[in-house]
């Protein structure tokens, strides 16, 4: 059943529910010494954060041009301007930004590699302050990803500068480490108020072979964590990662809890989902166990879809060619070690490739992506007893300007990365390599902002991830659903009531029924300035299990193919669109026998690419090369996106068979 929802439903959307007395026990376990929230919804409410935020801390961030604390990430989060380079000659920054709309939650996620470096080459008259390496990443950050990555992650070892057993950079590591929860404690509002929630957190920078992807983001539940962040360079793989955390958080420190988030499967060579034991660009022969696959479901309950380096939901260059959504943001390469352009292309790089060899570019194959592992995870239910890719889906910014939630492609200073900054704005040329984009957004259904609230949501996958836009989507599977549940203004207390939201598992069905979706989706309103976009459909994809093999299936269930596009000459939008969208899909086609997954999928109508804006404000005319100018060339290549079509990804809900 197709339905638009009416008006008065929209409260009922973003579950405005009754207050509940400040006393009632909360639904999730209190770890953490602060004031109830004042606001507290039983029905839950969308929270819009950032869990990728790199500052000032990071060996990749532009020293020159990130000159930025955690604090400063998390002020800008909340609505406070942050200043961009360039700056006048006394250091004075000339130009800063804004967020149109505050987050609600940020983690900055600085790389735990190198922490303590970064504290001595940023710290005059420390030991170590003039060592070329220093000087280099000070005066050429871009030589970092070479002096700093490229020697630390290939040999495991750290500059002269540490000392003989690296005890000074691990006493300044532990330093900035304690910088980072400080500021995080400044930033997190313990009050009834609850305006703003803080997770502390850093990035596990997990390279093998030629750059080939493993990082993960650790977000800690509280401020209980360990006194050191576990570093790529000492700890050899994923699983080393969790070991490390049980020992050190978990086992050691009444109420400390973390998850491991990956990101960017798109570029991790098709690694990302070989066994998490790994440790080089071979994987092991080692074959999959239960205990293992349910290690990494423990430690793993999210992946980062979209962020600033591409999506990596899935790609019709891989293997989805019928799945026309698939080709949004995508990477011309597998690996940083492929990319042959921009900084990857400069002159570090190439001398590095000369002295290691270079890597070929290629593509992402079909097992770089998470809907290939979403499947495969089915396939392990089902031959194994447990899936280890049971993923909740959310995407962040992976800013490295200190700019959480910078997500709007209107206006894209760029995110940096790479010791590249966020350079002049238009017409002097593109802010960023042509292929990134401005990253997505986190949203998390829970009853308050507080961290425990925040994370027990996490734990449980009742998440979502959008690319930088801010619809509100709400996905439920259960085996009872009315059709007409879309017009009932009790429609999520009953669909919490009599089944169960995104990220979690249908129970088991008990009278041959066949189960039932609730999907609702509420556009963006935006700005006065600059007011959301439509709606054009949405989709749920299936994939099942059946004697050995997977299958998937992308199915329309509200809204549709429409008139809708965008004038690439000023980049206004035109044509028809939805406010809201909502369904009560029944999968008629179930089999109970079949382990299989369903999630919703949001898609905007067409609007212009962030380059395009640039291109657009520019004057540039294709048909005139006269207004191209050179530093512009790129908005007439032809691997050019001028336009895209903005999505929000439900979390899965998964079928499991009893038997």
């Amino acid at each position: 059943m197709r339905k638009t929802v009416t008006a008065s439903l929209i409260c009922t959307l973003l579950t405005i529910a009754t207050h509940q007395p400040l006393a009632k026990p909360r639904p999730y376990e209190i770890t953490e010494n602060r004031e109830p929230c004042a606001d507290y919804t039983a029905l839950r409410k969308p929270h819009f954060g950032d869990t990728h935020v790199h500052t000032t801390y990071s060996f990749d961030a532009n020293s020159q041009d990130t000159r930025t604390t955690p604090l400063d990430a998390y002020n800008f989060a909340k609505g406070g301007a942050l200043a961009l380079q360039p700056y006048d000659d006394n250091g004075a920054p000339l130009r800063s930004i804004k967020l149109a709309k505050p987050l609600d939650f940020t983690a900055v996620t600085d790389h735990s590699e190198f922490l303590g470096e970064m504290l001595i080459c940023n710290t005059p008259g420390s030991d170590g302050y003039w060592h070329p390496v220093c000087i280099a990443h000070r005066y050429v950050p871009s030589l970092s990803q070479l002096t700093f990555a490229g020697y630390s992650f290939l040999t495991k070892r750290r500059w002269g500068f540490c000392g003989d057993e690296a005890e000074n950079c691990y006493a300044r590591h532990r330093d900035n480490w304690q910088n980072i929860q400080a500021d995080a404690e400044t930033a997190y509002d313990r009050s009834a108020d609850c305006t703003f929630t803080s997770m502390v957190g850093y990035e596990f920078t997990g390279t093998v072979g030629e750059g080939s992807n493993l990082h993960r983001n650790v977000i800690f539940r509280n401020d209980k964590v360990p006194a050191q962040a576990q570093s790529w360079i000492e700890t050899p793989s994923a699983a080393a990662l969790w070991e490390g955390l049980q020992k050190n958080c978990v086992d050691a420190l009444p109420g400390c809890d973390a998850i491991t988030i990956p990101h960017n499967s798109n570029l991790s060579s098709g690694l990302m989902f070989a066994t998490p034991l790994l440790e080089t660009a071979t994987p092991p022969d080692i074959k999959l166990t239960r205990e293992l696959a349910l290690r990494r479901a423990r430690w793993e309950p999210l992946i980062e879809v979209v962020q600033h380096k591409g999506d990596s939901e899935c790609d019709t260059r891989a293997g989805w060619e019928d799945d026309k959504f698939c080709a949004f943001e995508k990477l011309p390469y597998d690996s940083f070690g492929g990319k042959k352009s921009g900084i990857q292309g400069s002159w570090p790089f190439l001398l590095a490739e000369k002295i290691l060899g270079a890597r070929p570019t290629a593509v992402p194959g079909a097992g770089s992506y998470i809907r290939w592992a979403l499947k495969d995870g089915i396939r392990q239910q089902a031959e194994l007893g447990s899936n280890s890719f049971k993923f909740g889906l959310i995407s962040s910014s992976d800013t490295h300007i200190s700019a959480p939630g910078l997500t709007a492609e209107k206006n894209h200073p760029g995110h940096g990365g790479a010791g590249m900054g966020a350079r002049d704005s238009v017409p002097k040329g593109f802010p960023d390599e042509l292929e990134f984009s401005p990253g997505g957004l986190a949203v998390i259904w829970a009853e308050e902002n507080s961290r425990d609230a925040l994370f027990s949501a996490m734990q449980r996958r009742e998440v979502y991830s959008t690319s930088g836009t801010r619809p509100i989507l709400r996905f439920f599977g259960g085996w009872e659903y009315d059709d007409q549940m879309c017009s009932s203004s009790s429609m999520v207390a009953d669909a919490y009531a009599n089944g169960v939201p995104m990220g979690s598992d249908l129970p088991p069905d008990g009278d041959g029924e066949t189960p039932k979706f609730i999907v609702s989706a509420l556009m963006d309103p935006g700005t006065a300035n600059d007011p959301g976009n439509p709606l054009q459909r949405i989709q749920i994809i299936k994939g099942w299990h059946k004697n050995g093999e997977t299958y998937e299936k992308v199915l329309d269930v509200a809204g549709g193919d429409n008139d809708a596009g965008v004038d690439l000459n000023s980049c206004n939008t035109y044509g028809s669109g939805h406010q809201q969208l909502c369904s009560v899909w029944e999968d008629k086609a179930f089999d109970p026998g079949e382990t299989a997954f369903y999630y919703a999928r949001v898609i905007e109508n067409p609007s212009c690419r962030w380059s395009q804006h640039i291109c657009v404000a520019a004057k540039v005319d294709c048909a005139d090369p006269h207004t191209v100018p050179e530093d512009l060339a790129g908005c007439c290549a032809a691997e050019h996106r001028p336009v895209i079509q903005e999505r929000a990804l439900s979390s899965p809900i998964w079928y499991t068979p009893t038997d």
